[in-house]
């Protein structure tokens, strides 16, 4: 066969243009229902009808003291991913009616009139930093600077200080549903919008709900929602005890919403001020719950704790719906699991809301105050792949906001259990005791360490006296846990091991001053400085536990091939992906071989 027939063969699969080109993505048109946006209406009147743009100008108009620049110069825009497609549209006419620097197209793209840096031309490393100085410098020295925050570091529904600390804003303006929860230190105000409801269809649902009269209801909504309630109670004069859970601007402004005056004497609970009622939150057990949309799950739980019962209403379709809920009685099987736990992660997902380092800090000291191990995790928003990176972890306690920050697991998604602070707090105490409540607020939950603290002064002392005296103590006995039905011995790993003593076999080998001999010692022992190493014990229980690991069991094997001495270093290959250095030797050989 002559030479030039020879095909060379295929050692690879076909390959074509399309092989290298990028999967192109259908991008459909995403309806912006909050507006509900008629054909023939315009799109910037709605924007400004929505989020009352007018008032939210006018409190950006604010002057500072002196009264010659505005109060706030560098203010943050914060959208949920909801409402982020408004977000440039919002921050443009506030540009435009503070009569500050606004982008247009054809500055944009019209380089040799508009841009201060060219986007067409190729410019030295040297010249382009002083655009971008110079460009960074009018932005900070400008009257007022608007900033869009999108893709917020937790829950949206709380105030992200993280995000507006990256261009040291001085306020922050939350757009959309908020938990109202109090902020730390930045100043904030809301703009919660206004959606459009049906408010002839609510009133129809809720009177085929309840035909009685004089039915005891709460009427509730999300954020954005509760500029309706108002109207909804004028249309429905004719049931006596109706109650109004308004929003109250005690903490930020609201801007757009004008909350009722409230009395001092009414009732608050679940940042709300409930109009009709002056008695205490117990007095919410003997009210139905009427609630305009379906929360989160977190949020939901805690609603179905506090009321007889929860009805909910979805504005999009006007349709009521009344289950299935979180159920509350997995948080009991959840609070032995803590109990018998020896190794907990303190899950931060927050990191805006007020008390959280004071909250931190006492669960802290309760978990090791009662014999156990506690890590603290800060993983930005949680999820089943970032959890599960930390074996070790026994039992998780979040905390975070009662509306998105908690994690209620009702699919067993997660690897290990999540509870809440409070919910620990009473698996750590001497006494187990199940009260069925929800309590997340932070200022509950320091009260309640504070009330802990008090009782446990006594304890202690009758505990150091047992010590002084010799008496025996249950502490080092076993604990039962009744979710496995098994005794556990790990779940105080940090009690007094005065009568444990580890012991090893004499090996001379192991007196010599080796670096890894010291290594070696602690890996094999399962209590150090008088407390027992989860950690150590987590890795002898692993099947893998290293490089060499795997021959372990071999030692003794005289039929294996094992050596101690380990294989020999080679060099491996060098150079990079694209081209390895033994990939380049061939392709010269090829070429003077073809030469």
């Amino acid at each position: 066969m002559p030479l030039a027939d020879l095909i060379a063969p295929a050692l690879s699969t076909a390959q074509d243009e399309e092989t290298f080109s990028y999967a192109k993505v259908d991008v459909a048109e995403k309806k912006r229902l909050h507006l509900n946006l008629q054909p023939d209406e315009d799109y910037l009147g709605k924007i400004y009808e929505y989020y009352n743009l007018n008032e939210v100008a006018e409190f950006l108009r604010q002057k500072d003291e002196a009264g010659v620049s505005p109060r706030y110069k560098r203010v943050t825009l914060q959208f949920p991913d909801s409402l982020v497609c408004d977000a440039a549209a919002v921050t443009q006419q506030l540009q435009r009616v503070l009569g500050l620097t606004v982008a247009t197209d054809e500055s944009a793209t019209n380089c040799d009139k508009g841009c201060q840096v060219s986007c067409c031309k190729t410019n030295t490393d040297k010249e382009s930093n002083k655009e971008k100085e110079k460009e960074n410098d009018t932005i900070f020295n400008s009257p007022q600077t608007l900033w869009v925050l999108a893709d917020t570091s937790y829950s949206s529904c709380c105030v992200d200080e993280v995000a507006a600390e990256h261009v040291k804003a001085d306020l922050l303006i939350h757009f959309g549903d908020a938990c109202l929860n109090a902020v730390s230190k930045l100043p904030c105000a809301y703009v919660f919008g206004k959606p459009l409801v049906d408010i002839h269809k609510l009133v129809d649902q809720f009177k085929g709900r309840y035909p009685e009269k004089d039915a005891k209801v709460v009427l509730m909504g999300d954020a954005p929602h509760t500029y309706i309630l108002h109207h909804l109670k004028e249309s429905l004069l004719e049931y006596t005890n109706l109650v109004i859970g308004d929003v109250e601007a005690l903490a930020a402004p609201i801007l757009g919403y004008k909350p009722m005056p409230a009395r001092a004497t009414s009732l608050r609970a679940l940042n709300r001020v409930y109009h009709g009622l002056d008695e205490d939150d117990l007095a919410l057990a003997n009210y139905d719950l009427f609630h305009i949309t379906a929360p989160e799950t977190p949020r939901l739980l805690q609603l179905t704790t506090k009321f007889l019962l929860v009805t909910l209403f979805d504005p999009l379709d006007n349709s009521v719906s009344q289950g299935p809920y979180p159920n509350l009685m997995r948080r009991y099987r959840y609070m032995h699991m803590a109990r018998a736990a020896g190794t907990i992660g303190i899950l931060v997902n927050t990191l805006s809301l007020s008390n959280t380092r004071e909250v931190i800090n006492g669960i802290a000291k309760k978990i090791k105050e009662a014999g156990k191990k506690h890590y603290i995790f800060v993983v930005g928003k949680p999820n089943v792949a970032k959890l599960a990176n930390f074996e070790a972890i026994d039992l998780w306690c979040v905390l975070g906001c009662d509306h998105q920050g908690i994690i209620v697991d009702q699919n067993n998604e997660y690897f290990k259990a999540i509870v809440t602070p409070y919910e620990l707090l009473l698996a750590l105490s001497d006494e187990l005791s199940w009260t069925g409540q929800w309590v997340t607020d932070f200022k509950s939950i320091l009260s309640e360490i504070g009330n802990e603290l008090d009782d446990e002064q006594d304890e202690a002392k009758k505990e150091f006296k047992e010590v002084v005296d010799g008496s025996d103590s249950d502490e080092d006995a076993p604990m039962f846990d009744p979710v496995t039905g098994k005794f556990t011995s790990n779940a105080k790993p940090l009690r007094r091991l005065q009568h444990l003593q580890i012991t090893q076999e004499a090996d001379p080998e192991s007196q010599l001053p080796d670096s890894t001999a010291l290594v070696q010692k602690l890996s094999l022992a399962i209590a150090l400085r008088n407390t027992v190493s989860t950690s150590a014990a987590h890795l002898q229980n692993r099947a893998w536990t290293g490089l060499g690991s795997d021959f372990r069991n071999q030692e003794d094997d005289s039929e294996s091939d094992f050596d101690e001495s380990g294989a020999a270093v080679e060099e491996g290959a060098l150079g990079i992906a694209r081209g390895y250095d033994y990939d380049r030797t061939n392709k010269s050989q090829g070429s003077s071989f073809g030469a």
